[in-house]
């Protein structure tokens, strides 16, 4: 069964499912990015009107739309695509044999103040935006300042500045003392 939960974003809804829906983890897709992408499902919820990207998470897919298109005629569209994928298929969308997820590299020289921001990240923030429908990347740390990637429903919502400054920002520092700011790319 699909349900679904508003996030601080009005132009998002988090779409829960019943079944796995990512293996991988999370992964983002946005629509200016279809022709590079195998995946069909993906490919035919983004080729729906109105849908600008979709996070594909573990139980879990979020969908921004564009604003001038109503939910009420998406959100349907959208439970019977899930729906119908589900009935059709044993396996996850998104599932350990695809080789999509590729991005997120270990690095064994990986310095200490990274591996300690990534657990942060992973372990006392990731959850928290999952919650709202989104995610957040670790990019890049430089010279005190953290840069990361917002997605899913947190990519482009009111409020994730001052989601970012007041909540990622604060934890880091308090976490690391090395992290002096923290960035959205």
């Amino acid at each position: 069964m699909i349900q679904t939960e508003p996030t601080p974003n009005p132009n998002s809804l988090k779409f829960l499912s019943d079944f796995t829906i990512s293996e991988v983890g999370n992964k983002e897709f946005q629509k200016k990015e279809i022709k590079n992408l195998k995946n069909p499902f993906v490919i035919d919820l983004l080729n729906i009107e109105g849908v600008e990207l979709i996070l594909l998470s573990e139980n879990f897919l979020t969908v921004k739309k564009e604003e001038n298109i109503p939910w009420s005629s998406l959100k349907p569209t959208i439970i019977s695509f899930l729906n119908d994928f589900r009935s059709k298929n044993k396996l996850p969308v998104l599932s350990i044999k695809d080789d999509l997820v590729k991005d997120e590299k270990s690095n064994d020289d990986e310095d200490e103040v990274v591996s300690k921001i990534k657990e942060v990240l992973n372990t006392k923030i990731r959850p928290a935006v999952a919650r709202d429908g989104g995610d957040i990347k670790f990019k890049s740390f430089n010279n005190g300042r953290v840069t990361v990637e917002l997605q899913g429903s947190c990519s482009g919502c009111p409020s994730s500045l001052m989601t970012l400054k007041q909540g990622v920002q604060n934890l880091l520092k308090h976490y690391v003392k090395e992290v002096n700011t923290v960035e959205a790319e």
